[in-house]
C-alpha cells in the first residue's frame, strides 16, 4: 500500500540490547496494529521477531552486501526502498549517525536514543563518582517513539506473550516434579563472570532438587557446559537444546533463570521469567536491568569493599585490586534467593 505507514528501526547489537527492545515493540504492535515497523539488525537476532504480525525483520549484512563505507550506503539505499516515514535510531553508534543523516537529507523524520553519556561518565568514574540510578534503557527505547508521535507506556500498555513450544532431543530429561531451572554463567567480558568454582556449587546444590538447563556459547563456554552437564545428573548442555529457536522456546518455559549482566537474563525477563542478576564491576545503576525486574534479585558485589563498582557500563575495563569483586557475592546467598523465588511461584 503506497499511504502505509512505515517506521524503521535500527538496532544492530549486542543481542541483550536487541533483546531489551522487545518489550517497546509489543507497546507498539498492540497500540498500532495498522502501523508497520521494520526492524533492522544482524541475521542472528531474527527468532526474537517471530511473535509479531505488523512488525518486519530487515537483515543487516555487515559481512557481506552492507560491509563497509559503501555497504553503508548500499543499506541506506536499499531502507529507501521501503518508503518509511519515520526513522527510530535505538543504537546510536557511528553507522547510525550516518544513516540518521542520510535519511535527514531525505527529508525523514529521524530521532534517536539518547543514551545519557554524561550520566553514564559520572556513575563510572573514579573521582566524584556520582552513585544514583539511570534510566532503564527500556524507557529511553519507549522515549524514542514518543518523541516520533507515538504514545506508548511500558508500564501500562505491555503484555507478556504466552510460552513458546519448544522440543528436547532426549527422553533422559527429568521434568516432571522438578522445577526448571536456567543457568548462564558467562558473560562477554570476565569482570562480570562469577567465579566457575562458586558457580559449580551452586550448579551441584541445584542438582538435587531441580532440573537444571546450562545455556552458553563457544569453545570455552561450551566446554565448561559439558563437563557439568556429565558430572551432575539432573544438569543439561544447551547443546543438546537443538538450536538457537529452541533454546528461547525453553528459556520461555523455565521457573527461573540465574545469569550473569547478560543477553539470557534478558531473554528470560521478556518472558516474565524471574531472573536472578549477579553483578560484577557493572552495576544495575547504569539502566541495563533485565525487564521488570525486582530489585532483590539484582546480587551485587559489596561496594564498601569495591567503592569504584560500577567502573565501566559495559564490562570491558578490569580494575585493579578488584580481581575478586564477585567473590563477595556469596554463593549461598545466591542459594537461598533461588528458594524464595521458587516458593513463591508455589503459593500462586
Amino acid at each position: 500500500m503506497i499511504n502505509e505507514k512505515k517506521t524503521l528501526i535500527f538496532r544492530f547489537s549486542s543481542m541483550g540490547d536487541v533483546v531489551m527492545t522487545i518489550p517497546v515493540l509489543r507497546c507498539l504492535e498492540k497500540k498500532y496494529p495498522n502501523e508497520k515497523f521494520i526492524f533492522v539488525t544482524r541475521k542472528k537476532f531474527a527468532p526474537f521477531f517471530t511473535e509479531f504480525n505488523n512488525i518486519t525483520f530487515f537483515e543487516a549484512d555487515f559481512k557481506n552486501r552492507h560491509r563497509g563505507f559503501f555497504g553503508l550506503l548500499r543499506l541506506f539505499r536499499d531502507l529507501k526502498k521501503t518508503n518509511p516515514a519515520k526513522v527510530a535510531d535505538l543504537h546510536n553508534v557511528l553507522r547510525t549517525r550516518v544513516l540518521k543523516l542520510l535519511f535527514q537529507l531525505s527529508f525523514h523524520n529521524v530521532i534517536s536514543v539518547d543514551k545519557k553519556r554524561n550520566e553514564r561518565k559520572a556513575l563510572t568514574r573514579k573521582k566524584n563518582k556520582i552513585f544514583k540510578p539511570l534510566t532503564s534503557v527500556h524507557f529511553n527505547y519507549q522515549e524514542v517513539f514518543n518523541k516520533l508521535g507515538f504514545n506508548i507506556d511500558l508500564t501500562r500498555d505491555h503484555s507478556f506473550p504466552p510460552s513458546k513450544n519448544f522440543n528436547l532431543n532426549t527422553e533422559k530429561i527429568e521434568l516432571k516434579d522438578r522445577k526448571i531451572i536456567g543457568i548462564a554463567p558467562f558473560a562477554k567480558y570476565s569482570t562480570k563472570m562469577y567465579p566457575l568454582d562458586l558457580m559449580q556449587k551452586i550448579v551441584g546444590f541445584l542438582d538435587q532438587k531441580h532440573t537444571v538447563f546450562l545455556f552458553g556459547f563457544g569453545k570455552f563456554e561450551m566446554g565448561i557446559i559439558e563437563k557439568w552437564s556429565q558430572a551432575f545428573k539432573n544438569v543439561y548442555s544447551c547443546s543438546s537444546f537443538g538450536g538457537f529457536e529452541n533454546e528461547i522456546a525453553i528459556i520461555s518455559n523455565l521457573d527461573l533463570m540465574v545469569s550473569m549482566d547478560s543477553a539470557n537474563g534478558h531473554i528470560a525477563s521478556i518472558y516474565n521469567i524471574p531472573v536472578i542478576t549477579m553483578w560484577g564491576l557493572t552495576h544495575p545503576y547504569a539502566g541495563f536491568s533485565t525487564f521488570n525486574s525486582d530489585p532483590e534479585n539484582q546480587l551485587c558485589v559489596d561496594r564498601e569493599k569495591y567503592p569504584l563498582v560500577p567502573n565501566s557500563i559495559y564490562g570491558n575495563k578490569e580494575l585493579k585490586g578488584y580481581e575478586n569483586a564477585m567473590r563477595s557475592i556469596s554463593y549461598n546467598n545466591v542459594l537461598a534467593r533461588v528458594e524464595i523465588i521458587l516458593n513463591n511461584h508455589l503459593k500462586k
